[in-house]
């Protein structure tokens, strides 16, 4: 026997043992042996277990709305910012002012104005000035008692009671105060000036001046009952 043919003989059994283990590995292997990729938040649990908060801390949309779910708390609503420029020696220093809603959406509501060099902090001062100037408004079913007009400055506001399912047929700055208030059936339309303060002042003026039948009996001194029999 040659030298070659001992090496042969002797390769030959090692190679047998390498084929059978790959047909048993490929018999075991799944079907999709695609690796799955790794979660972003590098958390070993279900994808569709509840995911944690927000890295950066800030609140979710429900509670920057003001509502939880146990009900309705107030609601803010940023009606307008407004940047302002001043230019000095080195360049330019902005400013800024923001017009802020707030209401329980139950009958009471009020707007603040507030000034800061900051987005946030503007806001933050109307909210608060909001807050403070919060007052009751009459809401009947959803919607007004009765039609009403009012003026404030250039801004002129119709606001008409409508039926249920009608919705809020407004703009945005008249519609921020209704839903505030918790008007949800309104037809309303402004005839004046767009300015968003002058507009939002005058629908708070609307609402204000606005009575109930019942008020208005009791003011007389009657009663409803009295109007009901003549």
């Amino acid at each position: 026997m040659s030298t070659e043919e001992t090496k042969d003989n002797a390769a030959a059994p090692a190679e047998a043992p390498v084929a059978e283990t790959t047909a048993n590995e490929t018999a075991q292997a799944p079907q999709n042996s695609t690796p799955r990729a790794p979660r972003r938040d590098g958390a070993s649990g279900p994808r569709n277990a509840q995911r944690p908060g927000r890295r950066d801390g800030a609140p979710s949309r429900r509670a920057a709305e003001g509502t939880t779910e146990d009900g309705p708390q107030l609601v803010e609503k940023v009606v307008y910012v407004n940047r302002c420029a001043k230019v000095v020696k080195g360049g330019r220093r902005f400013s800024f002012s923001a017009l802020v809603v707030v209401g329980d959406r139950n009958g009471k509501v009020g707007h603040g104005f507030g000034k800061a060099n900051e987005v946030s902090d503007a806001i933050r001062k109307g909210t608060d000035a909001a807050k403070r100037a919060m007052k009751k408004v009459v809401v009947v079913n959803e919607t007004l008692p009765h039609e009403v007009y009012s003026e404030f400055g250039g801004a002129k506001i119709v606001l008409k009671p409508a039926a249920p399912g009608t919705g809020l047929v407004a703009g945005e700055k008249v519609r921020a105060v209704l839903e505030a208030a918790g008007v949800s059936n309104v037809i309303a339309k402004s005839l004046g000036s767009s300015n968003a303060a002058n507009v939002v002042k005058a629908t708070m003026q609307a609402m204000l001046i606005m009575r109930t039948a019942d008020q208005v009996l009791s003011a007389r001194g009657k009663k409803k009952k009295e109007k009901e029999s003549v």
